[in-house]
């Protein structure tokens, strides 16, 4: 056990803040801090892979990315548009050419960021690849992004109850992951039929299997399109522990989406 004094000697990097690009969440008091778990949930195709991405990106910090839910092309051509804001199918068309070298360079400057591409990576794998990225860096990694949850195999989940259990056990398990490492571990998940949709703000109340007791901070996210092209997504911060939470959906902080270079940029103040 530990006193006071010890135990702010103990934390180590648990409880520092990762570089944020979105600067409308940290205005609402939303940090992605070391040693926590958060969820961003929203319906298929509204965004949550995008905002994950981005965040990696842009901040350039030292990640571990499982993206169970997009393939290796799909995220080799979202990086390279977001790096450097080219278009994304022209990128695609250079990739399956083969010819795709001038975003070797791009590439080159995050090379501390890892993916691995299982369909349905176990925790047992999850740890693995952990304790490879320890044993090429000699660090852990400061973000570990889970793309999906539910594609965990967690094992069998044949009923309601099963689903729910091995969610929350599973988010127990990212609570342990992100205690030892000091890692913040962002997993994307799905939310009620409800709001499957995406087109209007989502509560924590709408996050499918009930697993809000765990991490530290959830997400919600809704889009508006306009037709050309690009949309905006809004990101409601449901719970967070460290700071401000509206568990209505109903504040939230909004991003231009790109859908060309795939790239979130903050609302100019006003919009």
């Amino acid at each position: 056990m530990f006193s006071l004094s010890q135990s702010a000697r103990q934390r180590g990097a648990a409880g520092e803040p990762l570089p944020n690009p979105f600067k409308g969440l940290v205005k609402l008091g939303t940090e992605f801090r070391r040693g926590e778990v958060s969820i961003v949930a929203a319906g298929a195709g509204t965004g949550k892979s995008t905002v994950v991405l981005n965040l990696a990106i842009q901040s350039n910090t030292p990640t571990l990315y499982f993206s169970a839910d997009s393939t290796a092309a799909t995220q080799v051509v979202r990086a390279a548009s977001i790096l450097t804001g080219h278009d994304a199918e022209g990128v695609r068309a250079k990739l399956h050419s083969d010819n795709f070298g001038e975003y070797d360079a791009a590439f080159a400057k995050r090379w501390w960021q890892r993916f691995n591409y299982a369909a349905r990576p176990t925790p047992g794998e999850i740890e693995l690849h952990l304790k490879a990225y320890y044993a090429v860096f000699n660090i852990y990694p400061h973000l570990v992004c889970i793309d999906n949850i539910t594609n965990v195999d967690t094992g069998s989940a044949d009923t309601t109850e099963s689903y729910t259990l091995g969610l929350e056990g599973l988010c127990d398990y990212m609570s342990e992951m992100a205690r030892v490492t000091h890692a913040h571990v962002m997993a994307t998940h799905h939310v009620i039929g409800e709001y499957s949709d995406g087109l209007k703000p989502i509560p924590m109340s709408g996050i499918k299997g009930k697993i809000s007791r765990v991490p530290s901070t959830i997400l919600t996210i809704h889009k508006e399109t306009d037709g050309m092209g690009g949309g905006t997504l809004h990101v409601s911060p449901v719970k967070n522990r460290e700071g401000f939470s509206d568990p209505s959906g109903e504040t939230y902080a909004s991003f231009d989406f790109d859908t060309r270079t795939m790239r979130l940029t903050d609302l100019p103040e006003g919009f």
